[in-house]
């Protein structure tokens, strides 16, 4: 487990019972409520009361990691194990125990002859449940992942495995009891103990699609890898992975997939699954992350009768849990999902996928915040799998696992890429300048007209649109100043007691209090206030200042921050009341092209509403980018607005996340289809989408990245909180040598933000020291929280 940041506390302290001083000990004792004392790990009854508990006979001691969010309490914790829960408390199971005074949820690590802790040990209060849903590798895997991530085991552990439903672990088979298991069994000093006939430590439940003595035997009953190589032929050594994985070997790559979509669909499921079909040959199992629950169908679909599970956020607690069960107990070889699909407790992993690494629904939202890429190659490390990282593009980070060594290359034949790529045309090039003038301003020149129209001939057309929304932001039509709310939003009044005082300047003092805030009477120096509108209680406060929106071509502008309608607005810098779109969203350019198209179909998709499939008729289809649904045959032409849009915001990794939502959306359409995209040619992002190389891309970026010092170059991790937090948590880390702290710096919400930077190697070390600050400050109680994040997409 990792270091304490100080020393331990002793157990008995977070206990109810006083401790009692004594010697190392295997025979535990516990004081009955009738004061009498009897021993808790032998057979000697003298003494002993009517009711007081026995400790099992054999291993009586559980070790425990409490589900606790304190960073100084992450360590198991030693507790007796009542001669009633013998039999169900076996290692991974879920238990109850009694923890500073409170009951509270954990999971049964190992049992032990005795314990090193000199005091009294408490007593399991109850086993929730006997199936181990913990298995020895999560359990590894999970403790990485923690360390990698300056986190704590219980965080990683709720991101790992699902709420328990009972219902459904009562619909399958019983689980294994530890009486069911073989009296000479060593104890494991890992996460749990082994079960019968498993050498590598996994405890497993029942006969599994995936055996051992499959991989011993090797591939002699395997269907030969040229039955279903077809999707990886394109590749030089597509056939040469496969073959790998077959023989039970963990080949590790970064692969480059070939772009457009054809009768069968895009290509890239197809070989996901020809993939996993060769793992399971090799007698172990697979775990495929895509990004959401579209990706996940067409990965499911492609593996057809193969035996598989695909565990989304949208099927409901109990099925997903369900179908998690189903891949905890051997029933099937393949899970297939999105994030959490990661820690997905397969059997005998041999191959850990992820496709489209780049994409943001890939990192946690909640603690410790690990990017689903990270897991698996921890996972993949741990348990000696193979490790596909797979996309249209390649990310920095995917480029530095290749220039390490760490992985090779796996990308297609340059003469099967131009075949299949697209025809990208940039608006705005000389030529079409020379044809029309006015195609450097316009939203829709006349090379985009005409890459639609002659498209909706042949089929469906996709224009992906950057913004969602109608007009999602507004300007005044005279001066072109932001249009911004200039009332109060809605809050609730209370009425607070008068204050008195002396006179003050300013707004009226009228005892009521602002989104929480009683007005005091101060003058509120430099901050803009409402006036109250006819029939409301009067009040004071700042004015909202959110950014202004439409809804509809018939509706009222509104507040984004506040939902106030601006029926009244007008402008503060030259008093008009007109407005103009300065941002076009998704809802409104499909209104714009219905109009220029009456007699052809408009189908949207995107947050209101993501479409996983159209057909192959002609239509337009307008999306968001992520949300392009997947058309029968391909799209016969694409048409990608607002270049500019993705190009400019203040991101690190806007140019690579420009060209990843280009390339997604391009490798839909049809092999050598039309796509217009609104941007510079001389822009290396359509540079890249014009020669199809976002190899030589993903390699620039990162020497860029490397000679300015950001990740994946370095390992860099970002503290946000009160500003005396964050400089209280850097004062007590105890930063590696060489580390450069930026910062703080104020950002939204009132708080502060500072950034550490090491060298990549320094990595581990940084972690441990921000881990050990963070346990620190909750050891004193601190009330302030302080965000720890290592390497965030949200940098910059």
């Amino acid at each position: 487990m990792t270091e304490p940041t100080r020393a331990p506390h002793p157990q008995e302290a977070l206990l109810p019972v006083p401790p009692a001083a004594g010697k190392r000990y295997t025979r535990l004792t516990e004081r009955t409520r009738g004061g009498g004392e009897r021993t808790g790990g032998g057979t000697e009854r003298a003494g002993a009361r009517k009711g007081a508990r026995e400790a099992a006979a054999s291993l009586p001691v559980a070790r425990i990691v409490v589900d606790t969010p304190l960073p100084h309490l992450d360590r198991p914790f030693d507790y007796l194990v009542p001669a009633a829960m013998d039999a169900e408390a076996v290692p991974g199971c879920r238990v109850r125990v009694r923890f500073a005074g409170q009951l509270a949820d954990g999971y049964l690590l190992e049992r032990l002859a005795e314990s090193e802790h000199e005091g009294r040990l408490s007593f399991l209060e109850r086993v929730v449940s006997p199936e181990p849903v913990l298995t020895p590798e999560i359990a590894r895997l999970a403790r990485a992942v923690a360390d990698r991530y300056a986190g704590t085991l219980p965080d990683v552990l709720r991101l790992a495995i699902p709420p328990r439903h009972a219902r459904v672990e009562a619909e399958a088979r019983a689980p294994v009891r530890r009486a069911d298991l073989p009296a000479d069994l060593p104890a494991d000093t890992g996460a749990a103990a082994p079960a019968e006939g498993d050498e590598a430590g996994r405890v497993t439940t029942g006969p599994a699609s995936v055996r051992e003595e499959d991989t011993a035997a090797g591939t002699a009953d395997a269907t030969p890898v040229s039955a279903y190589a077809g999707p990886w032929e394109a590749y030089p050594s597509g056939v040469s992975f496969l073959e790998a994985l077959a023989e039970g070997r963990a080949p590790r790559a970064v692969w480059t997939a070939l772009p457009g979509t054809d009768a069968g669909g895009p290509a890239w499921p197809h070989a996901i699954a020809a993939a996993a079909r060769a793992t399971l040959d090799g007698g172990r199992g697979v775990v495929v992350v895509v990004p959401d629950g579209k990706d996940v169908a067409l990965v499911a679909e492609a593996l057809g009768d193969t035996p598989h599970v695909a565990i989304t956020a949208d099927l409901g607690p109990a099925e997903r849990y369900r179908r998690w069960l189903k891949a905890l107990r051997g029933e099937a070889g393949i899970a297939v999902g999105n994030r959490p699909a990661a820690f997905a407790p397969v059997a005998r992993l041999g191959l850990a996928v992820i496709w489209d690494d780049g994409d943001d629904l890939h990192a946690e939202r909640h603690a410790p915040y690990p990017h689903a890429r990270e897991v698996l190659g921890l996972r993949a490390h741990q348990a000696g799998a193979g490790l596909l990282v797979g996309g249209y593009t390649r990310t920095a980070e995917a480029t530095a696992l290749v220039e390490t060594g760490w992985a090779g290359p796996l990308v297609p034949d340059r003469a099967a890429v131009r075949a299949r790529a697209p025809r990208v045309r940039p608006a705005g090039d000389d030529a079409e300048l020379a044809r029309d003038q006015a195609a450097r301003a316009a939203r829709l020149p006349s090379v985009a007209w005409r890459a639609l129209r002659e498209g909706l001939e042949h089929g469906p057309v996709l224009v992906q649109v950057p913004r969602r929304g109608y007009l999602p932001a507004l300007a005044c039509r005279h001066c072109r100043a932001p249009a911004r709310c200039s009332g109060a939003p809605p809050v609730r009044l209370t009425t607070e007691p008068s204050h008195t005082g002396p006179s003050h300047t300013g707004p009226p003092n009228t005892g009521r209090s602002y989104a929480g805030q009683p007005n005091t009477g101060s003058s509120h120096t430099g901050q803009p206030y409402a006036e109250p509108s006819d029939g409301e209680q009067s009040y004071t406060g700042p004015v909202c200042s959110g950014p202004l929106a439409l809804r509809g071509g018939h509706a009222m502008p509104y507040c984004r921050w506040c939902g106030r309608i601006a029926g009244d607005w007008r402008c503060p810098s030259c008093g008009g009341n007109g407005v103009r779109a300065v941002i076009v969203g998704a809802r409104r350019t499909a209104e714009e092209l219905g109009r220029a198209f009456p007699s052809v179909a408009v189908r949207t998709s995107g947050r209101d509403g993501v479409l996983a499939r159209v057909s192959g008729a002609p239509a337009l289809v307008v999306a968001t980018p992520g949300a392009e649904p997947v058309p029968d045959g391909g799209y016969a032409a694409a048409v990608l607005l607002d270049g500019w849009a993705l190009l400019g915001r203040p991101d690190l990794r806007a140019a690579e996340e420009t060209l990843r939502r280009w390339a997604n959306a391009a490798a839909l359409l049809r092999p050598a289809g039309e796509l217009v995209v609104m941007a510079d040619a001389a822009v290396p992002a359509v540079q890249a989408l014009l020669r199809w190389d976002p190899v030589t891309f993903a390699e620039r970026e990162l020497d860029d990245r490397a000679e300015l010092g950001f990740p994946p170059a370095v390992r860099m991790a970002t503290l946000t909180g009160p500003a005396a937090a964050v400089r209280e948590t850097l004062a007590d880390a105890g930063l590696p040598p060489g580390a450069q702290v930026l910062g703080p710096v104020p950002v939204d919400g009132g708080q502060e933000r500072a950034m550490v930077r090491v060298p990549r190697h320094l990595g581990s070390a940084l972690a441990r020291a921000l881990k050990g600050a963070s346990g620190v400050r909750s050891a004193r109680k601190a009330p302030d929280v302080v965000r720890v994040n290592i390497d965030p997409l949200d940098l910059i």
